[in-house]
């Protein structure tokens, strides 16, 4: 009998990394979550030590997947973590907010690029998490949108030839504008919640780019746009 498809969500206890970590078992995966706190729906997790720094964080998270697989190989590994910080440069927080998103968006970025690296199998997926108005200018929350640059130029990297993935394996970011999360309904009541994007949608997408239908080209930038209750897929 074929073992099942396997997946790994770093952010799996976050609202979207949950409703990921569910639409896939659903499906008769195995799926695994990174986060900071376990995610009791998964069949396995490792569990972030905050006050760790990137690398003691990177060699945590490695060593712990390698335990975790066994010589097993990855069908995708699904990055969904981060969070988000407001502030311009005279705002008092701003280097503090802007190393928060760094530490929230980059480092989970990079050590998932890592992970796929090494346990992705040939022809696997990444998926990287981007954000559509970083794609200009983010006065109001410049931390936040350096961040997610910096994974935009990661995955624009890892899709291109010697950026280190398995063969005909795929990185895509997606580029939401707004997520339909309770958090975000909680501090923005007064939203039009018709344009944003139902965290349904992404697992579902990301189940079919996973199991290889639609897929973009690697490297790609898609970004979210949903309006009237019906998103779209943009190239960026």
């Amino acid at each position: 009998m074929a073992s099942s498809p396997r997946v790994l969500v770093y952010g799996g206890k976050g609202a979207l990394g949950s409703t990921i970590v569910n639409f896939f078992k659903s499906k008769n995966w195995w799926v695994a979550s990174i986060d900071l706190f376990p995610n009791e729906d998964a069949h396995a997790n490792i569990v972030l030590n905050i006050s760790e720094s990137w690398i003691e964080q990177e060699k945590q998270v490695t060593s712990s997947v390698e335990d975790t697989l066994k010589g097993e190989k990855l069908d995708a590994v699904l990055c969904v973590a981060g969070g988000w910080a407001g502030g311009n440069a005279a705002h008092k927080d701003f280097v503090k907010n802007a190393d928060l998103m760094w530490k929230q968006s980059v480092w989970s970025s990079a050590i998932a690029a890592e992970i796929s690296a090494k346990h992705l199998k040939d022809g696997g997926l990444l998926t990287l998490p981007g954000a559509q108005p970083a794609v200009a200018g983010t006065p109001g929350m410049i931390g936040y949108g350096m961040a997610k640059a910096a994974v935009h130029q990661l995955t624009k990297s890892l899709g291109s030839e010697g950026g280190g993935l398995p063969e005909n394996s795929c990185v895509a970011a997606i580029l939401p504008v707004t997520l339909d999360t309770p958090m975000n309904r909680k501090w923005m009541k007064n939203a039009d919640f018709s344009t944003w994007t139902p965290l349904e949608f992404v697992a579902d997408l990301f189940f079919k780019w996973a199991t290889n239908e639609d897929r973009p080209k690697s490297g790609s930038l898609m970004q979210l746009i949903t309006k009237d209750g019906q998103t779209e897929l943009v190239k960026a």
